[in-house]
């Protein structure tokens, strides 16, 4: 600090911090050693096999809870938690889209003992899995004719459905109409005057 003549302080804020080179050269080249012995000691172990991707061979239960009301606590075990847990990796997953792309993607399939890639098919399983494929559907399951049949059925079926619909809104204006008409002695309303509380339409 330094005073001027009308007796104000003025400070020096110039002031530049000054590194020491050979204290941080001396720290990143240590810094290069742990990374040089990190990695050494990471590769001295035998490289992981993984076994190659192989399709499901059980169904994705997306819909069991679906529409059902359920209260969440935040103590509550992960397993009964909102959303969709992996047991493989004890993880909760918010919903069914974040869901398939867990147990679709590297680190669940990792988990599982598999890597990302896919076993390469030979010629003679591709023709295996055609022929099965083959035997699977059955030789004119489908014509021209089953379609125009299935559509013929269809049309009936939903007019079958319009009449039944028509009949029961018939069914249910006669029930209005006898609940509206009130039920009156006709002694009573010979005794008032009139014939009756209907309509004038015979």
């Amino acid at each position: 600090m330094a005073q001027t003549s009308n007796n104000a302080v003025v400070v020096d804020n110039t002031f530049r911090r000054k590194f020491d080179r050979e204290e941080y050269l001396e720290r990143a080249r240590e810094r290069e050693r742990q990374e040089a012995e990190g990695k050494k000691s990471k590769s001295k172990g035998p490289p992981v096999q993984r076994k190659p991707l192989k399709h499901r061979d059980y169904e994705v239960d997306l819909e069991s809870r679906l529409g059902k009301t359920q209260v969440v606590t935040p103590i509550a075990p992960l397993s009964q938690q909102a959303g969709y847990f992996c047991s493989v990796c004890e993880c909760v997953v918010k919903d069914s889209a974040n869901y398939l792309d867990h147990i679709n993607g590297k680190k669940h399939q990792r988990a599982l003992g598999m890597s990302m890639r896919v076993e390469r098919a030979s010629l003679k399983q591709v023709q295996e899995r055609f022929e099965v494929l083959k035997k699977r559907k059955v030789p004119g399951s489908f014509s021209e004719q089953d379609l125009d049949e299935r559509i013929l059925k269809q049309q009936q079926e939903e007019e079958e459905r319009k009449r039944q619909r028509r009949e029961r809104k018939k069914e249910k204006k006669k029930e209005k109409a006898a609940e509206e008409e009130p039920e009156v002695d006709p002694d009573i309303a010979a005794m008032m005057g009139f014939g009756g509380f209907g309509s004038s339409k015979k």
